[in-house]
């Protein structure tokens, strides 16, 4: 079944220069880019997009992190999207992520971890929604 998610090249992986080498490798994996654009959230955006972190420790970290510099989010899609993305994205933490995932080549640490994707339908029609209008998607 094809399916759409969110993905989200972060600031830490922007800022190396790694967005052209990320895009590729999602492009590789058979992935469309339905949509994408560069963007510099507010705190209050950040907030807003991970609601569902709030109670946690890591969510005003997680929050400043997402607004050190410029992102991209996008809409990718797929057969079997959400996981095919969460599989070529990798574990969270980069040590613990297998070989030739993004997050073993170009993230640092469990919070600069390069990217983001979604975990469910329900939470990639949130995400899209949050970052793209209907008539940005193509």
């Amino acid at each position: 079944m094809t399916q759409r998610t969110l993905a989200i090249i972060k600031p830490d992986a922007v800022s190396k220069g790694a967005a052209g080498a990320i895009l590729s490798k999602i492009e590789q994996a058979g992935f469309k880019v339905l949509a994408a654009k560069l963007i510099q959230m507010s705190f209050d955006d950040a907030a807003g997009f991970y609601a569902v972190h709030r109670p946690r420790p890591f969510f005003k970290s997680l929050c400043t992190f997402m607004t050190q510099g410029p992102c991209i989010p996008m809409v990718l899609e797929a057969d079997n999207g959400i996981q095919k993305w969460r599989d070529l994205m990798g574990a969270t933490d980069p040590a613990k992520a297998a070989a030739g995932t993004i997050r073993k080549e170009f993230a640092s640490s469990v919070e600069a971890n390069a990217v983001h994707g979604s975990d469910a339908p329900e939470t990639a029609a949130f995400e899209i929604a949050y970052f793209f209008s209907a008539l940005e998607i193509h």
